[in-house]
């Protein structure tokens, strides 16, 4: 096995490791079917909603991710406004109840957040964060989760980079490192700019302000947005003339760790923009003047916000010099796979990815060099049929009515069966249909 096709292995070694197990799934439905219990509990939210949203609705968390929970107060058949102040006081009253309930670690009540937000780590340690009525949040999810299949290369690369990051303790927006959802972005970033392109900028499959749409009917916004996505991404599938990356996994995360190693210089004079596909000059950007961030990733759905904006200075060198030191030990000509390992993840998680027996040597002669390797398809991953049963479960605009929360059997389905399927068909693209 020659130093690439072991890097290759390793990584797919590390997939195996990051990726979530049935349990996985099944322990955080029972989260949000615990935490719907303490809503219907609050007078004041009685007829309220419990959404999921954020990397388990993307499918792009892994064994060890967050849950993100919004609570979608009652409106009719509109999209609920509330203010931040009556979203602190709702959000004050679950605090209260989940005191009350127990079992509750690490309460936090993030006041003061552009999105206020209650932070607390339930049952299973699974780290959960509620908000009020973050439907952009969930409408965000969706469009990441349909990116993924038009190529499962993505959803790879997004577990691989949070993984890598983890292990470099630049993924904490808390610290002034990178959130999750910037890290997911620069992903599609580098799909967008790598050669031949495996993502189109994103104006190409919704070419508004998602977040400037989400007025009016409920149903009719988002089946708007959902019929544009799927028109567009459809169009780009069936391109037949459109040329076709055949990297593989190996080669795009060198790529990606060498496209960063300048960030920080670079992010003085330069925003990431998966909107256009491009770095964009930030003096030619009235929308982004004056200059306030260290380093500027625009959200496409919600521009111009900076999804990066917690980012600061001390952090950003750091972060830096952590694409900095992985380039090097990836192109170092003595590295053997324990040093790779302990370079991509953490020292918890290393204990579970299998080293490849009599391969502890070097990797390569010469180190991992991309251009070196001949290129070849990666097929997207198989979605098992359990996980494609849970997204549509997800996408239902309501994931269980009163009078099922009500219902004292549900807990004896478990957790999957608590949730009630909607029987109209998710949009999933042409090649998912039919699964």
């Amino acid at each position: 096995m020659n130093g690439y096709s072991l890097f290759e292995h390793t990584l797919q070694n590390i997939l195996r490791s990051v990726n979530p197990l049935e349990e996985d799934w099944s322990m955080r439905f029972q989260l949000i079917h615990e935490l719907r219990a303490v809503v219907e509990s609050i007078e004041i939210l009685r007829g309220a909603t419990v959404e999921p949203f954020g990397s388990f609705v993307s499918n792009l968390f892994t064994r060890w991710g967050d849950l993100d929970i919004s609570i979608e107060l009652p409106n009719g058949s509109y999209i609920s406004s509330a203010g931040k102040k009556y979203k602190l006081s709702l959000l004050g009253d679950v605090l209260k109840a989940l005191r009350a309930k127990g079992g509750c670690r690490k309460l936090q009540f993030i006041t003061n957040a552009r999105v206020p937000i209650l932070k607390f780590q339930g049952n299973y340690n699974i780290s959960c964060d509620i908000s009020i009525n973050n439907l952009s949040g969930q409408m965000k999810s969706k469009i990441l989760y349909w990116i993924n299949m038009i190529d499962g290369r993505f959803r790879d690369m997004v577990l691989l980079v949070k993984e890598w990051a983890k292990a470099h303790n630049v993924n904490d927006s808390k610290t002034g490192t990178l959130n999750s959802y910037s890290l997911s972005l620069l992903v599609v970033f580098h799909f967008q700019t790598c050669v031949p392109a495996i993502l189109p900028p994103l104006k190409e499959i919704y070419p508004g302000n998602m977040v400037d749409d989400l007025t009016g009917v409920r149903a009719s916004a988002e089946k708007f947005i959902e019929e544009t996505c799927a028109m567009n991404i459809n169009r780009l599938m069936s391109n037949k003339s459109r040329a076709i990356n055949k990297s593989s996994l190996s080669e795009l995360f060198i790529s990606f760790i060498v496209k960063f190693c300048d960030i920080s210089s670079r992010a003085s004079a330069q925003a990431i923009s998966p909107f256009t596909g491009q770095w964009e000059d930030i003096a030619s950007n009235l929308r982004w003047l004056p200059k306030t961030y260290t380093i500027f990733v625009e959200d496409p759905f919600e521009q111009p916000i900076n999804s990066a904006r917690g980012v600061s200075s001390k952090q950003l060198t750091r972060i830096e010099d952590a694409f900095r030191r992985t380039h090097f030990v990836l192109i170092s000509s003595n590295q053997n796979e324990n040093e790779v390992i302990s370079t991509l993840v953490r020292p918890y998680v290393s204990k579970f990815v299998t080293r490849t027996p009599g391969n502890q040597n070097n990797y390569s002669r010469n180190g991992l060099r991309p251009q070196l390797q001949t290129q070849r398809a990666m097929k997207p991953p198989l979605q098992a049929q359990h996980q494609l049963q849970v997204q549509r479960a997800i996408y239902s605009h309501q994931l269980q009515d009163k009078k099922m929360n009500r219902n004292q059997n549900s807990t004896a389905q478990g957790p999957a069966q608590a949730i009630r399927v909607q029987t109209q068909a998710v949009w999933r693209p042409k090649s998912d249909r039919g699964v």
